[in-house]
């Protein structure tokens, strides 16, 4: 008599929203069992989603029907299985050398014959082509809502997602805060620290209740959303949003953190007498010459120069 492995499997993602809960699949799939006699060794239930390979359980089960544990799997739709083509090939290679030898779903006709094969092979091609679409059918979408100037991610600070206009509002109260933020660095007063301590004392701290790291204070003031654009994929558009911070002063503060953010420029050693003209007696490499100096504590300063061999 075979034994079968009883699986279900839901998750949180868009794919899976019209599909049964878990426990509809698992009283559904008992009493399935029940009436057709199969004998059921584990019930394997998994919340993740099966758009892409390395679900740990199903590997797990996969691999104990390998090790001889069971000869079969009980679900209540191949897309329960399989929604990538790496996953659903594997069942289809233990179908074909024998390990599984029964499939049994309560919603869809399966025999392990060619034709159910390929029917099954049809099915979890039919998943995977409703993964594809439905993820392009998202990205559609998402442009869409970029040409009308909607920014398709949560509101950042200083903003709120209004879940009834299904739009992006400014918070009152913290949008001035971030006004005030971006005035003071415009100043060329402030270091990013003092930014960060500034929003901490107006309360615009870190969940654990620190004060904000200064990458993060760099992130807002760089962030076009203030003055009424947004950055998607790498490209800044126009939004509808009402702005935050001008333009003008938007670009002030870029200015102020260029000019802090360019290096230093280094110190050009002027040439010293007898470079180039002698060599270490050791190792046949050139001598240079290096510049020191020094402060006494009487207040005298001398300057001395060094020679030294070049190999390091």
């Amino acid at each position: 008599m075979n034994q079968y492995f009883l699986y279900a499997r839901k998750s949180t993602d868009v794919e899976d929203k019209q599909v049964l809960s878990i426990e509809a699949q698992l009283a559904e799939l008992r009493t399935y069992a029940a009436n057709e006699h199969l004998s059921i060794i584990e019930e394997i239930v998994e919340k993740q989603s099966a758009k892409s390979p390395g679900r740990p359980l199903f590997n797990s089960m996969l691999s104990r029907i390998e090790a001889g544990e069971a000869s079969g799997i009980i679900g209540w739709h191949p897309d329960r299985l399989s929604r990538n083509s790496v996953d659903g090939g594997r069942i289809i290679y233990l179908l074909d050398t024998g390990r599984i030898v029964a499939l049994k779903f309560p919603t869809f006709w399966f025999e392990p014959t060619p034709q159910g094969k390929f029917m099954l092979n049809i099915a979890f091609g039919q998943s995977k082509y409703y993964v594809d679409s439905l993820a392009e059918n998202t990205k559609r979408g998402l442009r869409q809502k970029v040409r009308r100037g909607e920014y398709p991610n949560c509101a950042p600070v200083g903003y709120l997602n209004d879940s009834r206009t299904k739009s992006i509002v400014v918070n009152k109260k913290r949008s001035i805060i971030i006004r005030q933020a971006f005035e003071l660095y415009a100043k060329g007063e402030s270091r990013l620290e003092d930014i960060a301590t500034f929003l901490a004392k107006q309360g615009m701290v870190t969940t654990g209740g620190k004060r904000v790291h200064i990458n993060r204070v760099i992130s807002i003031l760089k962030n076009p959303f203030y003055y009424g654009h947004f950055r998607y994929l790498g490209e800044v558009h126009e939004g509808k949003h009402q702005p935050v911070v001008s333009k003008q002063l938007f670009d002030q503060v870029q200015e102020t953190i260029n000019q802090r953010g360019r290096p230093h420029q280094k110190h050009v050693y002027s040439a010293q007498a007898l470079c180039g003209l002698l060599h270490c007696g050791y190792c046949h490499m050139m001598i240079t010459g290096e510049q020191k100096t020094k402060h006494q504590m009487n207040g005298n300063t001398h300057y001395y120069t060094y020679y030294h061999c070049t190999h390091k």
